[in-house]
């Protein structure tokens, strides 16, 4: 199939491009049906799921645990925040130059690591202390 570009418009070219992405992405559609269709027919004959061939996935894309959860906050800007993954933003770079501003300090549960961390040292200390005393 060939098709004269030559003669055409830019107006002409434009709308065969659109028709042309319109009929790939059709094609492409009929064709992810087409090979589900035989993957489908695969697991039946074979007796298996999908996430028996592929463990620990089921269909699902995968992903880092944690990606995309901010850890860090930009305390001008509160809707600026980082996840502490690639490269160091700006702002992040920015306030570490800052007298007595530390990465620990921009954590976003850093109120909440603090006493959680205070409690389980607590709670440490009184499993370690409660045998000696049975000991005894």
């Amino acid at each position: 199939m060939t098709v004269k570009l030559d003669g055409l418009s830019p107006n002409e070219l434009q709308a065969l491009i659109a028709q042309a992405q319109s009929k790939m992405a059709s094609a492409r559609a009929e064709h992810i049906q087409r090979v589900k269709a035989k993957i489908d027919a695969l697991l039946k004959a074979s007796g298996l799921q999908l996430s028996d061939v592929y463990a620990g996935r089921a269909g699902k894309r995968g992903k880092r645990a944690g990606a995309g959860v901010p850890k860090y906050r930009n305390p001008a800007d509160p809707a600026q925040t980082w996840t502490g993954h690639g490269k160091k933003p700006a702002w992040f770079q920015q306030a570490l130059k800052k007298s007595g501003v530390t990465a620990d300090s921009l954590l976003i549960t850093q109120a909440v690591s603090k006493n959680a961390s205070a409690k389980k040292t607590a709670k440490k200390r009184a499993v370690k202390k409660s045998p000696r005393k049975a000991a005894r």
